[in-house]
């Protein structure tokens, strides 16, 4: 990978300017394994929020297992200085956004406007909010384009003026971190992203109203 496209790199440059100052930074979480490795990072350089904005996420008590996790784990490993807010659930938003991209692979199209989507609720909360910054936990997965995600970061910093922190979590043993913290704290890991139709592709479960 060039220095270019480097994200994780990139991301440590932006730390080294900051200077102690630690300013607001928004981070789109989207479950309490995937936001424990990002946040033992960040959290000595900004002072962080965390969003928990999912319409993906399927079905509902698989959504609402997922948010309880998370603000279980923040309220046991961050008791201090991080917040949760959790953001509207209406699965419609998710359904509306990929109609026509049902059947597409995972790691394609879908996947792409499922970013997007909750990229975009991210940055236009924190300049709703005024934040210095936001990002999102997504690429600390194995399964996810870092690049896809930074290119999306930056087209929605041009659209919203916050700035994006570029990241590849699963760097520098990210992912890895991931799993020995959800195993300290007793985490409940999920085998699918979150979507019915990631679910579907693993045999899991059925399809939404049957």
């Amino acid at each position: 990978m060039s220095n270019q496209l480097n994200f994780s790199q990139q991301m440590d440059e932006v730390l080294k300017t900051l200077g102690g100052t630690r300013p607001r930074l928004l981070l789109h979480a989207c479950c309490g394994p995937c936001s424990s490795a990002v946040l033992e990072r960040l959290c000595r350089y900004f002072d962080i929020t965390v969003l928990y904005y999912n319409p993906n996420t399927w079905p509902a008590e698989e959504y609402h297992r997922r948010g309880e996790e998370l603000e279980r784990f923040v309220a046991a490993a961050h008791p201090l200085g991080v917040t949760v807010v959790e953001d509207r659930y209406d699965p419609q938003e998710f359904y509306s956004a990929v109609a026509g991209l049902e059947n597409e692979p995972e790691r394609g199209g879908r996947c792409t406007v499922c970013y997007r989507l909750r990229m975009r609720r991210a940055a236009q909360y924190a300049a709703e909010h005024g934040f210095d910054w936001f990002t999102t936990t997504l690429s600390i997965s194995p399964h996810k384009d870092a690049k896809r995600i930074n290119a999306i970061g930056q087209e929605l910093e041009q659209e919203y003026g916050v700035k994006h922190l570029p990241s590849d979590f699963k760097k520098q043993n990210g992912y890895l971190r991931s799993l020995q913290l959800s195993e300290e704290y007793g985490l409940y890991r999920q085998d699918y992203c979150g979507c019915e139709f990631s679910a579907k592709a693993r045999g899991i479960g059925t399809t939404a109203g049957e």
